[in-house]
């Protein structure tokens, strides 16, 4: 196959549009001569003349003609490719591959990509569901750029790995059947509550955090009922089967439930990104961190950055 140097394509292409060889050598900052030979380098790499005398000055060969032809769509690849490596470099172009839980993607993630599509449409992207646990072994494994989680189930800032960025400190409100006692009511102590029929998940991050609350509030739930989906546990809610805990950001609106704020002792839970220490000089990477703190920022909820 021929090797094509680039250098010796745009010193015939700038010929082509001087006329001279003397011209093309102060379009360059090259002597006429260093042109000449570079020119004469380009035909022998080639195999086939470049340029014929006429007169005192030079023309191009319908060899080179046929050159040019293709060196232009080069060119215009290539100014393609600076133009997509400038917007890489300013965040506005690459991959970056999310872990996030299931709450997460409609709360936090879509709404930005949303934004990135409109600022930075050269970014791309994906997102991949997944547990805590699951997201940090995916980040670890770098299968991910970047995962979200809850701050309770997130490395600790003082592990050297990663980086972790606060997002979101969404706040717990109960759901009550729309005919409880208490539906009415503006707001509610958590402590009110002690001795009602609860719904959480029987092991994992939901149920930890269900029994803290709790426990913070002055008493253990006693579980009626043991449920890991929202839909789910907002379905057993609106039959009157118990009251549950529920993130404001997973609320599933159902005509039969009535959400209640909890207040002074309102719980809340933290959301977290976490990034391999070092990945975030990235600037696609900062430009997606940049846009998820904005939903996270247009929820109310956001995190001041730490």
């Amino acid at each position: 196959m021929t090797e094509w140097d680039i250098k010796k394509l745009q010193i015939l292409r700038t010929l082509s549009e001087q006329g001279t060889v003397t011209a093309t050598a102060a379009v360059l900052l090259m002597t006429p001569s260093a042109v000449s030979q570079q020119l004469s380098n380009l035909a022998k790499q080639l195999g086939v003349p470049l340029l014929e005398a006429q007169g005192r000055r030079v023309r191009l060969t319908d060899a080179a003609h046929l050159v040019l032809r293709h060196a232009d769509a080069v060119f215009a690849q290539l100014e393609r490719a600076d133009a997509e490596l400038a917007g890489y470099a300013r965040g506005e172009a690459g991959e970056v591959r999310i872990g996030a839980f299931s709450t997460a993607v409609p709360a936090l993630v879509v709404p930005a990509v949303r934004g990135l599509r409109a600022a930075a449409p050269g970014i791309e992207v994906r997102v991949r569901e997944a547990e805590a646990a699951e997201s940090y072994e995916l980040l670890s494994g770098g299968e991910v750029d970047l995962a979200l989680s809850l701050a309770a189930h997130a490395p600790t800032a003082r592990d050297p790995k990663f980086t972790r960025v606060p997002l979101l400190a969404d706040p717990l409100d109960v759901a009550l059947p729309v005919d409880h006692p208490l539906a009415g009511r503006a707001r509610l102590r958590l402590a009110e509550l002690s001795g009602e029929a609860w719904i959480f998940g029987g092991s994992g991050p939901w149920s930890e955090i269900t029994l803290a609350a709790c426990e913070a509030a002055g008493f253990v739930p006693e579980q009626a009922h043991s449920a890991a989906g929202w839909t789910a546990i907002m379905a057993m809610v609106e039959a009157g089967m118990g009251v549950a805990l529920v993130p404001r950001m997973a609320a599933v609106r159902r005509a039969g439930v009535v959400m209640c704020t909890l207040g002074p002792d309102q719980p809340r839970r933290h959301v977290v990104a976490a990034l391999r220490k070092g990945a975030e000089d990235s600037p696609a990477l900062a430009r997606v961190v940049e846009a998820l703190r904005d939903a996270a920022n247009a929820s109310g909820r956001g995190s001041n950055p730490s």
